[in-house]
């Protein structure tokens, strides 16, 4: 695991599309795993700019999301389709088809699971998977005490990671209780893992990922054990690594 760590949110975001970007000009059908949450916007926002300024080309990438909120259908304002399309795909020349994001209403949600699986499978693989970190240390929706097998798979999310999602839904009430996600082993099996890290809050989480030990009571610290892993963090959330302290 490589450790950058930078002064600013806007640092960590031009940091991140640069990797993007040179990606996808390097291979123009990269396969992009994606991430939600407020963390990414910034990195969403300058792949924008590049696109309209710089003619970077999405026609030919191809998109997986992490999760999606069992229950929510696609045009629900606090969806993940709904977040990705207003803050990237429709700004981007991406394909609809080539778009790829777990339905949380789909009738039959384990076959939903075993065909998302099977859709990375088809693409490829990922070629980079951009993560976030919650402060328990959760990567997708994989709470603490997931399994490091697990696929695409239900999830029930933990008070403490519906508390931080509230600010996306008019009260905590209306926090979906469950949600589909993919398995901490799909993510590992992404050629190369970014991970975006931006204040205070998530120092511990970034600090047992990085240096404490490989447990599923802190999902992100098997970003250990893959080969090609960058954590990008503001000073704010590395605050807590102790190779910087000392």
């Amino acid at each position: 695991m490589e450790l950058v760590v930078v002064d600013s949110y806007r640092e960590l975001s031009l940091w991140a599309a640069n990797r993007v970007a040179d990606l996808i000009r390097r291979k123009p059908n990269a396969v992009l795993g994606l991430a939600t949450g407020s963390t990414p916007l910034g990195l969403y926002e300058e792949l924008v700019r590049r696109h309209r300024e710089e003619g970077l080309d999405f026609s030919q990438v191809t998109t997986f999301n992490l999760d999606e909120y069992l229950g929510l259908p696609p045009d629900h304002p606090a969806s993940y389709h709904y977040f990705m399309r207003e803050n990237l795909f429709a700004h981007i020349n991406v394909r609809p088809g080539a778009v790829h994001i777990p339905s949380g209403v789909a009738a039959d949600i384990e076959q939903e699971c075993i065909r998302y699986e099977e859709a990375i499978r088809q693409a490829g693989g990922i070629d980079l998977q951009i993560l976030g970190i919650g402060r328990n240390g959760h990567i997708g929706f994989n709470e603490p005490g997931t399994p490091f097998d697990s696929r695409t798979h239900v999830v029930d999310l933990a008070e403490d990671t519906r508390r931080a999602n509230a600010r996306f839904f008019n009260s905590i009430d209306e926090v979906p209780r469950r949600a589909v996600t993919m398995g901490i082993a799909t993510i590992m099996e992404a050629r190369e893992i970014l991970l975006l890290a931006s204040g205070p809050e998530k120092a511990w989480a970034v600090a047992r990922t990085l240096e404490g030990e490989v447990t599923p009571e802190v999902p992100a610290s098997v970003l250990q054990r893959h080969p090609r892993v960058f954590v990008v963090a503001d000073r704010g959330a590395a605050a807590q690594v102790k190779k910087l302290a000392g």
